[in-house]
C-alpha cells in the first residue's frame, strides 16, 4: 500500500519509520498541509494520512477521489476538519485516531489548579522580581464541586483523578454511564451549571453543541465559575466568554483551544500579525490561562495517533475491520 503522509511533524517520524517497515508500507511524506499545491503529492497513492490543520471539504475530497485515493486518515481524535458527508457520498473510507486518556484528563486537571491559585500574575511577578502576596489567595481544589460535561473516555478518567482530590462531582452525558456513576451524580446541564464551581468539558464538536456554553448558559451559573476547555474551542461562545470576564462573572478560564486557532496554534508565530482578536484579547486578562492546544502532547499519545493513523488505511485498504472508521 501506498500511503501519502501530510502534516509530518518531526516526533511522529520514529514511529511511522517502525509502522513502514511492519506493513511494508511505500510512503510519500510532507511537512505541509494538504492543500490545492500539494495534492499532487499523492499521485499514485492508495490513502493519505493528515493532522488538523488540512481542510477536507467536498472539492479536495472529489480532487482526492480523481487521484485515485481511496482511504483517508486523520491523525487526530477531532474530525471537524473532514466533510465526511460528502466522503461517503464520494464512496471514500476515513477513520481517525485515538489516545489513553490520561495525558488530557491531568492536563485539563493541571488547568484548574492553575486558575485557582492564580498562577499566571504570581509568574508575571517573579520575572520583575515582585514576590509579594497580596491578591494571590487561593483556593483547594478539594473544596470545589467540579461538573464534567462528557463522560466518554477522557471526562471518566478527569472524574477519577477528581475523585482523589476528595471534590464533589456532577456529571452531564447524553447517556449515562457505569464508569460515570462511580465518582459522580449525574444531573441535567441546568443543575450541573447552578451548582459547580468549575465545569469542565470533555466533548466532541457537532453542529448540535457548538456555541452551547453562550450567554444563556453562562447566565446559570455560579457567580465567579471556572470554565476549562480541552476539547475544542468552538464548544463555547467567545463573545460570551470575554463578556463574562469583563463582568467577573466568570472567575476564571483554562483554555487549551480557541475558535479560529488554525493557522496559529502549533507554528511559531513570533514575529507575525495575528488575526485573531478575540484570542489576543481575551489571553490578557490575569484570571485567563491559555495554552496552544497541547493538552493530548505527551509521548505516549503521538505514538498512539500515528498508529492508528497509518493502522486504520491498511486495515480498511486490506479488507479488515476498523475500530475507528467514521
Amino acid at each position: 500500500m501506498k500511503i501519502a503522509v501530510y502534516e509530518l511533524r518531526q516526533d511522529e517520524k520514529k514511529k511511522l519509520e517502525e509502522l513502514k517497515v511492519k506493513f511494508g508500507l511505500d510512503l510519500v511524506t510532507t511537512g505541509k498541509t494538504l492543500n490545492k499545491q500539494t495534492i499532487k503529492l499523492s499521485a499514485g497513492c492508495d490513502g493519505i494520512s493528515v493532522l488538523g490543520r488540512s481542510s477536507l471539504d467536498k472539492d479536495m475530497l472529489t480532487a482526492l477521489k480523481k487521484q485515485g485515493i481511496g482511504y483517508i486518515s486523520t491523525r487526530t481524535v477531532g474530525y471537524n476538519h473532514i466533510d465526511t458527508c460528502s466522503a461517503k457520498e464520494l464512496g471514500l473510507r476515513i477513520c481517525n485516531a485515538g489516545y489513553p486518556p490520561k495525558g488530557v484528563a491531568e492536563f485539563a486537571v493541571m488547568l484548574m489548579l492553575l486558575t485557582l491559585r492564580h498562577y499566571k500574575p504570581a509568574m508575571w511577578r517573579q520575572n520583575v522580581n515582585d514576590y509579594s502576596l497580596f491578591g494571590l489567595t487561593g483556593q483547594e481544589l478539594g473544596n470545589q464541586t467540579v461538573g464534567v460535561i462528557g463522560t466518554g473516555n477522557i471526562g471518566t478518567e478527569v472524574l477519577k483523578i477528581l475523585f482523589g482530590f476528595g471534590c464533589k462531582l456532577v456529571a452531564y452525558n447524553i447517556t449515562e454511564t457505569e464508569a460515570g456513576k462511580k465518582y459522580a451524580e449525574y444531573v441535567s446541564l441546568e443543575e450541573l451549571y447552578r451548582v459547580s464551581d468549575i465545569i469542565t468539558l470533555h466533548v466532541p464538536l457537532t453542529d448540535e453543541n457548538r456555541h452551547f456554553i453562550d450567554k444563556a448558559a453562562i447566565a446559570n451559573m455560579k457567580p465567579g465559575v471556572i470554565l476549562i476547555n480541552t476539547a475544542r474551542g468552538e464548544l463555547m461562545d467567545i463573545e460570551a466568554l470575554t463578556e463574562g470576564i469583563e463582568s467577573e462573572k466568570i472567575g476564571a478560564l483554562g483554555l487549551d483551544v480557541f475558535e479560529k486557532e488554525e493557522g496559529i496554534y502549533h507554528a511559531d508565530r513570533k514575529t507575525d500579525i495575528l488575526k485573531n482578536r478575540d484570542m489576543v484579547y481575551l489571553r490578557q486578562f490575569p484570571n485567563v490561562v491559555m495554552t496552544q492546544h497541547m493538552a493530548f502532547y505527551t509521548r505516549g499519545n503521538i505514538d498512539s495517533m500515528v498508529t492508528w493513523g497509518i493502522e486504520g488505511l491498511f486495515n480498511m485498504y486490506s479488507g479488515k475491520g476498523c475500530r475507528q472508521e467514521i
